[in-house]
C-alpha cells in the first residue's frame, strides 16, 4: 500500500501546490471556526451586563466594560455609546458603518478559501493533462507492445485530479457553512444595533398640533 509520500511522488510536481492549497485551506478553516464562535463574537454575559447597566443608566460603566473592544458586540456597543444623544438618523448611519466593518472582519479569509477550493481541481486537471502527455510520449517511444505502460501512466496522471477534488470538495462545503455562520452572526449584530438605537438615540421631536383660533 502506497504511503502519503509515495502518492505525492507518483503524482508529480503538481501535487506540491495542491498540498500547499490543502494546508492553507485547513489553516483558514480552523482560524475561522475559532473566530466565528458565538461566545467570541456576541458573548451573552457581556450583552446581559451592558443591558443591566443601560437600565440603571450607568453608561460610563458600560463604556468601561466595552473599552477593550475584544469582540464584535463590544465594538458595536462602544460605537453606540459614542453616539449617545445623537439623532436617530445620525445614530443609525454610524451603527450601519460599524456593522459593515464587523461584516468585513467576520468574513475575512473566506474569499481566499473559496479561491483555494476553485484552484485545487484545476491544478489536479493540469497534472492529469501533463501526466497524459508524458504517458503517451512514453508509449510512442516504447511502442504498443506494453499496454501496461500506458495504463500505469494514465493511472498516475489521474492521481492529481483525485487529489485536487479531495481538497476542493470539503473546502467548498465548509466555505458555505462558514458563510451561513457569518450571515447568522451578522443578523444578530443587526438586532443588537437596533436595540442600541432604541436605547441611546435621541427621540425625534413630535410635531405639535396646531391650536385652533
Amino acid at each position: 500500500m502506497d504511503t502519503f509520500v509515495d502518492l505525492i511522488e507518483r503524482g508529480g510536481w503538481v501535487m506540491y501546490p495542491i498540498l500547499v492549497c490543502s494546508l492553507a485551506a485547513l489553516a483558514i478553516i480552523m482560524e475561522r471556526a475559532w473566530t466565528l464562535r458565538r461566545s467570541k463574537v456576541i458573548p451573552k454575559s457581556l450583552v446581559g451586563s451592558v443591558n443591566d447597566l443601560f437600565i440603571a443608566r450607568k453608561y460610563n460603566e458600560a463604556a468601561l466594560l466595552c473599552h477593550d473592544g475584544q469582540n464584535s458586540a463590544a465594538r458595536l456597543i462602544k460605537q453606540a455609546l459614542k453616539m449617545t444623544g445623537q439623532t436617530r438618523v445620525v445614530f443609525k448611519e454610524a451603527m450601519e458603518e460599524a456593522g459593515r466593518r464587523e461584516l468585513i472582519y467576520l468574513s475575512s479569509h473566506l474569499e481566499l478559501l473559496s479561491v483555494l477550493a476553485s484552484v485545487s481541481p484545476l491544478l489536479g486537471l493540469l497534472g492529469t493533462v501533463s501526466g497524459m502527455i508524458n504517458a503517451f510520449g512514453a508509449v510512442a517511444q516504447a511502442g504498443l507492445g506494453n499496454p501496461g505502460l500506458l495504463a500505469g501512466g494514465i493511472g498516475q496522471a489521474l492521481l492529481t485530479t483525485a487529489a485536487g477534488l479531495v481538497v476542493a470538495i470539503p473546502a467548498m462545503i465548509i466555505h458555505r457553512l462558514l458563510l451561513g455562520r457569518v450571515e447568522t452572526l451578522t443578523t444578530d449584530l443587526e438586532d443588537l444595533g437596533t436595540d442600541l438605537l432604541e436605547a441611546l438615540a435621541a427621540r425625534e421631536p413630535q410635531p405639535q398640533p396646531q391650536s385652533k383660533r
